[in-house]
Parts: structure tokens; C-alpha cells; sequence
């Protein structure tokens, strides 16, 4: 009977033997595929990068080397440096670097790619480089030369030492020698030479996009935490019984506020506050109710809301844009002054589509571009004229003065037309004063706001 078994069971446990050893191959050989497949694309984007930012170095020098007046070729020149310096972001990014400080470098190439398509893009008859700027690219000139050199220099080891990307991912991942990693440390010598590089001066267009808006710009005398509790309560409306938390967020940075918390028997649901420490101004709302089915239409919404924002001490307020995501309205108004609208002070209000009450709002713009006695030029060219510069098959909604914030981060005046081309809403801006256009805008959803 054992013989029988012994000889029924060892073909069988043969046979699974074989099938497990010819399966480990086949994941084996699956799992060294996979990792050649990302050694040979980890090399490849390191490759790619020694070569954009020596490319890099050149197209600078190449821009450097015209004639000041030549702005053709400046402009052919910072339109490669923009080219090229996108390629050498994207490279890093395919790089296991996450968890290696490289976000001076990051940022160093971001700067250079903002300044040169910014720089490219402007008309260079009415605007050529300025000296500073001429300044700057000498500098970004010598700097990525360095640059250049140290990675052609971790490049020179990779190839004669043969290493490997797949031991910098472990490396970084288990921090199991990272210390003595060639390729780590190559990378580290270059992010510490450009944290030495000193602050170059970009202008206002570059300088507005890494903008950390602080709320310390603010100024005001900072308010305690019975301050904002009192606020809290006057704002909220819900009686002598409601109780307030108040909770400092970011003491000691430039981002310190407080967030206030009101609870009341009268609402089912906490009501949560933040104000700015400095001044106590109110930057959000947030009304945690549940919200029902919609009854309310979005033109009675944006009135409701537009009540509130008076109410509550937000006068002149215009609804510019109104969208609506399921039982919830999102209606967003902007100060209007003399007949103009003034975008950067922006409110972005949540209006409950069930009662039509407000259930939130975002006012951090408002708060910190409100100016009381703001400039507003008058147009420098009529109605008339600017609707000249529109495209002939622009099909014309409505339009209205709008002071914006451009590329560069000015304030400007403009003629907003809101109209239809190309089976498609848009909103065009033209510069009041020579009626050149500062931005054009698609409207994919809007209903209920002054878009008419």
C-alpha cells in the first residue's frame, strides 16, 4: 500500500517541485526585468540632465553674445533657456531624489525658466532687456557653468565606476550608507553651491510666483485670543449661550493665526472661524452644517449672497462668476468701485442650495489686497476703440471696466469682454490704455453671476 502511495505521490511532488522552481525563475527574471527596465531609465534622465544644463550654459552664453539690440535673437535665446531648462525640471523629477535635499537646484531652474519665458513672451522694441537683467543672465551664465562641471563630473564616476541608480533609490530608502554614496554626495556639492549662489533680482513678474504672502505684510496690532473670541461671536450670530475655543496656529512663524471654534444648542453643527494675529481680520468661514436637497436656483443664491457679505461688513461686493456642485453653490465677488471692478480683492462664498444661506467663505485675497484708497486710472482709450482689438467672429455678451493683476504682476486697467467664439464663453481682458490683450479666460461653467 505504501509502495502504491510512494509511487502515486512522488511524480506528483515531483511535478510540483518543477512547477515551483520553473515559477521562482520566471518571477526572478520578471523582477530583474523590472529592475533594468528602471536602472535604464534612471541613467537615461541623468544623462539627459548633464546635457540640458551644459546645453543650458551654452544657449545662455549664446544670448549673451549678440548685440544688445538684437531682439530677435534674445528672444530666440531665452525661448531655448525656457526649452532646455523644462527638460532639466522634468529629468529630476524621473530621478529618485525625494528624499535627497535637491530643492535649492529645483528652485534655481524654476527661476531661471520663469525669468526667460517672461523675458521672451514681452514685446522687446517697447521693452528690451534692462541692464539688470542683462546682469542677471551673466550670472545664470556663470552659474550653470558650475553647475554643468559638477555633474559632468558625478557623470565621468557613474560610467567609469559603472554604478547604479537602483542602490541610490535603497540607499536613500533604508539611509544604509547614504553618506557614502557617489552619486548622493555629487548631488548634495551641487545643492549646496547654488544655496551659496546670492538672490538675484528677477523683477516683480518672477519675484510675485514664489510670493509666500505673508500674513505679517499685513501690519496692524496683533489681537489675543479674547479678541477673536469676541469677534467670533458677534460674527456668528448665535447668542450669549455659545461657547468659543480659540486655538493659535503657527505661533512664532510668519504664518501665525487663530482659529476660533463657536458651538451653540441653536446649531446642529460647530461653526469654525481663522483670523489673521495680525489685526484680527476674519480670512474664513466655514458653517459645518449638512445641507439638503437643492430648492433654491443660483440667481436667488447669489443675492442671498451678496446680503450676507453687506451684513456682514463686505460692502460693494459684485458677483463675477457663480458654479454649482450638486446642492452647493460657489459664488465668487469681487470690490466694485466708480463702475470698476477690482479682482484682487476677491471673496469666494459657499451658499447652501437647500435654504440659500451661506455656509462658508474664503476671503485671505480680500484681506490682503484691500486697499481703501486704491488708484484707479482712468482708460486711456475709449469703449469703441478697444472693441476694435476684439476678433471679428467674437460674439459680445457684455463688458466692463476690471482693474487685474497681469503676467508682471502690475495692476492694470482693462476692458473686460465677456462673449462667445468658437462654441465657446470667454472673458477677454484688453488693456485699457493701448488695448493689447492682458489675458483671455474660458468659462467652462457659469450661471446666475453678472456674466451678461
Amino acid at each position: 500500500m505504501y509502495k502504491r502511495l510512494s509511487a502515486l505521490m512522488f511524480p506528483i511532488t515531483a511535478l510540483l517541485l518543477v512547477g515551483a522552481l520553473v515559477w521562482g525563475y520566471q518571477e526572478n527574471q520578471e523582477k530583474n526585468s523590472i529592475l533594468i527596465k528602471a536602472e535604464n531609465q534612471y541613467q537615461r534622465a541623468f544623462h539627459d540632465l548633464s546635457y540640458h544644463v551644459e546645453q543650458l550654459h551654452g544657449e545662455l552664453g549664446n544670448t549673451l553674445a549678440v548685440n544688445s539690440t538684437s531682439s530677435n535673437m534674445h528672444r530666440k535665446g531665452l525661448v531655448n533657456v525656457w526649452r532646455l531648462t523644462s527638460e532639466a525640471q522634468n529629468e529630476i523629477n524621473q530621478l529618485p531624489l525625494t528624499l535627497l535635499p535637491f530643492s535649492k537646484t529645483e528652485e534655481f531652474l524654476s527661476k531661471i525658466s520663469n525669468f526667460s519665458y517672461k523675458a521672451a513672451v514681452r514685446d522687446f522694441t517697447k521693452k528690451p532687456l534692462t541692464d539688470n537683467e542683462i546682469g542677471n543672465l551673466k550670472a545664470l551664465y556663470k552659474n550653470s557653468g558650475e553647475i554643468s562641471k559638477d555633474l559632468q563630473d558625478v557623470q565621468h564616476k557613474v560610467i567609469t565606476n559603472r554604478l547604479r541608480w537602483m542602490d541610490v533609490e535603497s540607499a536613500l530608502a533604508t539611509e544604509d550608507k547614504a553618506e557614502d554614496n557617489t552619486i548622493i554626495d555629487g548631488f548634495k556639492t551641487v545643492d549646496k553651491r547654488v544655496a551659496a549662489y546670492p538672490e538675484l533680482d528677477y523683477g516683480p513678474s518672477v519675484a510675485s510666483i514664489y510670493d509666500k504672502r505673508s500674513v505679517k505684510k499685513l501690519g496692524g496690532k496683533p489681537v489675543t485670543a479674547e479678541d477673536v473670541k469676541r469677534k467670533a461671536l458677534k460674527f456668528a450670530e448665535l447668542g450669549g449661550n455659545a461657547n468659543v475655543e480659540v486655538k493659535e496656529n503657527g505661533k512664532g512663524t510668519e504664518w501665525a493665526s487663530y482659529t476660533a471654534t463657536v458651538t451653540s444648542q441653536k446649531h446642529q453643527q460647530p461653526i469654525s472661524m481663522d483670523f489673521t494675529v495680525e489685526g484680527g481680520l476674519l480670512i474664513s468661514y466655514n458653517d459645518n452644517r449638512s445641507v439638503g436637497p437643492a430648492q433654491v436656483p443660483m440667481k436667488q443664491a447669489v443675492a442671498n449672497a451678496g446680503t450676507f457679505l453687506q451684513q456682514k461688513g463686505y460692502p460693494d461686493m459684485t458677483a463675477v462668476s457663480a458654479d454649482r456642485y450638486d446642492n452647493l453653490g460657489n459664488l465668487t465677488f469681487v470690490t466694485s468701485r466708480d463702475g470698476v471692478l477690482i479682482y484682487p480683492e476677491k471673496i469666494t462664498v459657499r451658499v447652501g442650495l437647500d435654504n440659500g444661506e451661506a455656509t462658508g467663505f474664503q476671503a485671505s485675497d480680500y484681506v490682503r489686497e484691500r486697499q481703501e484708497k486704491r488708484q484707479i486710472p482712468k482708460p486711456g482709450m475709449t469703449l469703441a476703440a478697444a472693441r476694435k482689438m476684439l476678433h471679428p467672429e467674437f460674439k459680445e455678451m457684455y463688458n466692463r471696466l476690471a482693474l487685474i493683476e497681469n503676467e508682471d504682476a502690475e495692476e492694470v486697467l482693462t476692458y473686460e469682454f465677456g462673449g462667445r467664439i468658437n462654441g465657446s464663453q470667454y472673458r477677454i481682458y484688453l488693456n485699457a490704455a493701448d488695448g493689447h490683450e492682458e489675458t483671455v479666460e474660458e468659462i467652462r461653467t457659469s450661471s446666475g453671476a453678472q456674466d451678461k
